[in-house]
């Protein structure tokens, strides 16, 4: 940890008031501790940064915008100090976690970064009203508080331009963090608030997208990227309604002068929710679904036709209406196509076993829940079983980045490979990747869920070359996105390693093929 976290101890009082706790965060600037504040007994977070070189006089910038600044998106700061060795700011402490967290974990669906994206432009908007620009406009400057709903703090205005005050950036100096700097900013010239709005543009695109429109390896690229411009978001998520996308690539305009202010674009914002919400209320209307749920409608019909099918209880017929229905409801609704097409098996796992429909139905609503804020994902671990009769499961990490988030993408491909493994074994066909037969399944009349949890682990874990070769396709399919192009070469020399673990028995033909195509993939999304 940084010397200034050092510089406190949890028994001593800092500036006579001030009571450290216990460290919430430090880098290079300084650290932050969670206080109180002995007199009032208030919870403050208290920043604590060296009196050398820009540190200071960038915190004191930070403390002076906050100061000047009665806004609940804008975290307050309640006062200013120094001693002979450090400057203090002590700020209002909100328990939570910052965007950049959730986007990692995954955990910001349309709607959350919709409405983040709002307050955040409303927050903006109220420093601009203060001729204050933030310059810093980030996913880890934005903190999502603990809370019922969505409430967000705009941090560390230490990059601040305040008009009356000399900037800490000499010129041609580029402040902040490029992936989210405007072009203007690269071409040597002053920024305003057009340039946090582009900011706003940039993480509601990534927010929305799922991955990052101009952070591609070297910053010298992602440089060039920038001064582009930003593709459409239309290319990565055609099925938004055209004026959300409209928004966001008028947010993206090369040109500052062409961007809406903060107030006009959080408005417009806001709108376009409104106008989801209200439409969502409504009856669904008989009109062609966008092409990108014709994928999970066909999931959805295959999933719940086989389950129909596969074991006996449905009268003849019915397997291929309950396919028909699962896929109809997963146009209209995708969260209630999913939920009947994971609900199909349970009475013909009943009929067979009442401990394996009762394992099988907690399975499956726990399924739901993960997957009810991305249910047009949730059926993805069907492409296992499409997969396996070629050998190619080692285009699953590739398959898999349409997913949002890294656990969620490695849940979705491990248990993928897992359900390709139960299928073969249901058909009594061989086990992929080993090439053995599975064994067989003694479940008839367990009225115990547990007995039959049991004994389908027992099965798997019986081939554990197939519980290997999951994992390291789970993990292959978090590591990708990661992946830059000088690691393409690596990455399939590990993944080839990985896959090819079992023998020399195994078709490694498909395996190549796909792992060469995921490379190409990878190429192609560098080059791109």
């Amino acid at each position: 940890m940084p010397e200034p976290a050092l510089a406190v101890a949890p028994n001593e009082l800092v500036l006579g008031r001030y009571r450290p706790l216990q460290p919430l965060g430090s880098g290079g600037s300084g650290s932050v501790w969670l206080a109180r504040d002995e007199p009032t007994g208030t919870e403050v977070a208290l920043k604590i940064v060296p009196r050398e070189g820009k540190a200071a006089s960038r915190a004191e910038r930070e403390a002076s915008a906050a100061a000047r600044l009665r806004h609940p998106g804008c975290q307050r700061a309640y006062a200013l100090a120094r001693d002979a060795r450090h400057v203090y700011i002590a700020y209002e402490y909100i328990p939570g976690r910052t965007l950049r967290q959730a986007l990692r974990e995954g955990a910001v669906d349309d709607v959350v970064a919709l409405e983040v994206a709002a307050q955040i432009c409303e927050a903006l908007a109220h420093a601009h009203a203060h001729r204050i620009v933030h310059r810093d406009v980030k996913p880890s400057n934005i903190l999502l508080a603990e809370s019922d709903g969505i409430s967000i703090r705009l941090l560390d205005f230490g990059l601040a331009r305040m008009d009356g005050e000399e900037t800490l950036t000499a010129a041609g100096d580029v402040p902040g963090t490029l992936a989210y700097i405007p072009p203007e900013r690269l071409r040597g010239e002053e920024s305003g608030a057009p340039a946090d709005v582009w900011a706003v543009g940039v993480l509601l695109w990534e927010a929305l997208a799922g991955w990052h429109p101009f952070w591609q390896g070297s910053l010298l690229d992602t440089a060039r990227r920038i001064e582009s411009g930003a593709v459409s978001l239309a290319t990565a998520r055609p099925d938004l309604p055209r004026p959300l996308i409209a928004l966001v690539d008028r947010a993206l305009s090369v040109d500052p002068t062409r961007r809406p202010s903060a107030a006009k674009l959080g408005t417009a914002l806001r709108a376009t929710r409104h106008r989801r919400e209200r439409r969502a209320r409504t009856l669904p209307q008989l009109s062609l679904p966008v092409p990108g749920r014709l994928a999970p409608a066909a999931a959805a019909g295959l999933f719940a036709g086989l389950g129909a099918a596969a074991l006996p209880f449905y009268p003849p017929g019915w397997p291929l209406g309950l396919a028909a229905f699962a896929a109809a409801s997963t146009m209209f609704r995708e969260r209630a196509g999913l939920a009947l097409a994971l609900s199909v098996p349970v009475l013909p796992l009943g009929n067979l076993s009442a401990g394996l429909a009762w394992a099988y139905a907690v399975l499956a609503l726990g399924w739901l829940a993960l997957s009810w804020s991305d249910a047009r994902a949730g059926l993805f671990f069907m492409t296992g079983p499409l997969l396996a009769p070629f050998s190619l499961l080692a285009l699953l990490p590739l398959a898999a980045q349409k997913l949002r988030g890294g656990v969620v993408r490695t849940v979705h491909v491990f248990a993928a490979v897992l359900t390709a493994g139960l299928v073969a074994g249901v058909r009594g066909g061989k086990l992929p990747f080993t090439g053995s037969f599975a064994p067989p399944l003694d479940l008839n009349r367990t009225r115990s869920p547990f007995t039959a949890a049991d004994a389908i682990w027992h099965t798997l874990s019986a081939r554990p070359m197939l519980l290997f070769e999951a994992i390291v396709l789970a993990a292959a399919a978090a590591a990708l996105p990661h992946v830059r192009r000088r690691g393409i070469a690596p990455f399939a020399i590990a993944l080839m390693a990985g896959t090819l673990a079992p023998g020399p028995a195994l078709p490694s033909a498909a395996i190549v093929v796909a792992i060469l195509a995921t490379s190409l993939g990878l190429a192609a999304k560098a080059e791109s």
